[in-house]
């Protein structure tokens, strides 16, 4: 089965398990997001929308933001002293596709649930520091005789 998905003023033939590069959009890696503007649903049989298709719906896990390569734009005009020199770099979500549903179905994947954070307890915290020894400096140099000229 595939879909044909529309994000960000552009559109992307999607297949389940697919990992795709689409504009920023919003939500924490490891989210589950729902991508509503499906344009196309093939498999068996296709189904065309005008302009979409209605009930249906594609579920995909926000995997990372990123940012791509910076774009120098540069503008000089000549024997007029006038130079522009601006850069810039596209914001980008990686995204993995779980789902792709029809008839107006909601997705059955959740999102992984988030790492819960450990905190050190003071016991711990003092038992590291009583374990790493601070670090002695070495000694300062001492600036090298200057050499005497001969006569």
């Amino acid at each position: 089965m595939f879909a044909v998905i529309k994000t960000g003023g552009k559109q992307y033939r999607v297949a389940p398990d697919d990992v795709l590069r689409i504009g920023k959009i919003a939500g924490e890696p490891g989210d589950i997001v729902q991508l509503g503007e499906v344009l196309v649903v093939g498999g068996d049989s296709v189904t065309l929308g005008s302009p979409t298709v209605s009930g249906a719906l594609v579920a995909a896990e926000l995997v990372e933001h990123k940012r791509g390569p910076k774009v120098i734009t540069f503008k000089k005009r000549r024997r007029k002293n006038s130079r522009r020199r601006r850069g810039y770099r596209d914001e980008y979500t990686v995204i993995r596709i779980a789902q792709i549903l029809t008839d107006g179905n909601k997705p059955t994947v959740t999102a992984k649930p988030k790492p819960a954070k450990v905190e050190a307890s003071p016991a711990a915290e003092a038992a590291e520091g009583a374990e790493a020894a601070p670090k002695k400096k070495a000694p300062a140099r001492k600036p090298a005789a200057k050499a005497k000229a001969k006569d």
